[in-house]
């Protein structure tokens, strides 16, 4: 072989070479507390976000035999131009001012929209973070749908006995899904001081059961059902309910209840508090974009799966409507979910992460975001934009 050949092939070689070990070279991710302090680049915060089952041991949930289908829509998601903090702004300037890293719209359970940046493919997975607290709550529906839970009325220590003696002695059901249990807690999460980071820091320790222990430990500033205080530990006594009372983890329980019978496409997973420990009940939840849609539509389409109902008569009229404190007045909260315009409701976490439900206008919408603090980022109101969306579609 002549000798320029012979150099060309060996660059060739070593260029596959080269690309093959950066293929297998993981993206580099924040550690956690960077992540909560809002210490992150953006471009960490984009590979951090895909890649959150390596920050703490997690649990799989399976997917079944079945995809439920989504179709494309008769009508795509065109041209979009709406107001929004005195800025007249269009599809493109939202997906970039927000740095949006997949977005899929679905109307009548078709795919009106799907956009994906930074990477990102149908594939990827992505964090939800407090969209998990929406599906936490949806669990304890199943449960009392099953029979495996009596009512929302039922005391707390009905299922952790515990808890007996702690400030969630005369906590109901209904109390944690509205978090009106007048436990204090302090939810800032850029403040290493707070509540919510020492949950993290129970969590960071993975030694089982240390983060229930962290909430029996709190003490009591407000009588149940009186005051609504947002309470990432509430959701963690929620899953906990829900473990205790059907004797499955949460991802399991996920996975035969919802994942498999209504059809999701992918695999998802749920960071634990210790390995092979339980599940972090309020955050931590990665699915993909797809698959989020899924769960959306399983909602409107009244919470049936595979022909069963999963959850219980008027559940999803209910869940996300506005709920009353105890001296009647309206609390903007719903069972885990954001009461929005209308009939609309959300399910929410940091960083820009979204799961906005429509029924009245059979309208679902996904936005994984990759915001590197996490809350203050949002350059546009994301309900402007998922109104206008449905004005679009209507």
């Amino acid at each position: 072989m002549p000798p320029i050949l012979c150099r060309a092939l060996l660059v060739l070689c070593l260029a596959a070479a080269g690309a093959a070990a950066a293929a297998a070279t993981p993206e580099p991710i924040a550690g956690v507390r960077e992540l909560y302090d809002g210490a992150m680049t953006p471009d960490l915060a984009v590979s951090t976000f895909r890649h959150i089952d390596r920050l703490f041991a997690t649990r799989r949930v399976a997917p079944g035999a079945h995809v439920h289908p989504l179709p494309p829509a008769p009508r795509r998601l065109g041209a979009l131009h709406f107001d929004s903090r005195g800025r007249h702004l269009d599809l493109d300037d939202y997906l970039a001012l927000n740095r949006v890293a997949g977005l899929l719209v679905l109307k009548d359970g078709r795919v009106a929209a799907e956009l994906y940046q930074y990477g990102n493919t149908p594939s990827t997975h992505w964090m939800s973070m407090s969209i998990a607290k929406s599906i936490t709550s949806t669990l304890i529906a199943a449960a009392i749908q099953q029979g495996r839970i009596r009512g929302l009325d039922d005391p707390v220590t009905r299922y952790l006995p515990t808890l007996a003696g702690s400030a969630y002695e005369g906590v109901t059901l209904r109390h944690l899904l509205t978090m009106t249990s007048g436990v204090r807690w302090n939810e800032e999460y850029t403040d290493p001081g707070s509540d919510r980071r020492a949950l993290l820091e129970a969590q960071i320790a993975q030694r089982p059961g240390a983060a229930l222990a962290l909430m029996a430990r709190l003490p009591r500033a407000a009588a149940p059902g009186t005051v609504n205080n947002y309470n990432t530990g509430e959701t963690l006594v929620a899953g906990e309910v829900v473990h205790a009372a059907t004797g499955r983890h949460l991802a399991d329980y996920l996975a035969e209840r919802i994942w498999r019978r209504y059809g999701m496409e992918s695999d998802a997973t749920w960071w634990l508090d210790a390995p092979d420990g339980i599940e972090i009940a309020g955050s931590g939840f990665s699915a993909t974009l797809r698959d989020y849609g899924r769960f959306g539509q399983f909602f409107l389409d009244g919470g049936v799966a595979g022909g069963e109902a999963i959850l219980p008569p008027g559940w999803t009229a209910s869940a996300g409507r506005p709920q009353t404190l105890a001296d009647g007045k309206r609390l903007e909260y719903g069972y885990f979910w954001w009461p929005a315009a209308g009939e609309a409701f959300y399910a929410e976490g940091i960083f820009g992460q979204f799961l906005y439900l429509d029924p009245r206008e059979r309208l679902v919408i996904v936005v994984l975001s990759a915001r590197s603090k996490p809350v203050g980022m949002d350059v546009v109101d994301d309900q402007d934009f998922f109104a206008a969306v449905a004005a679009a579609l209507r």
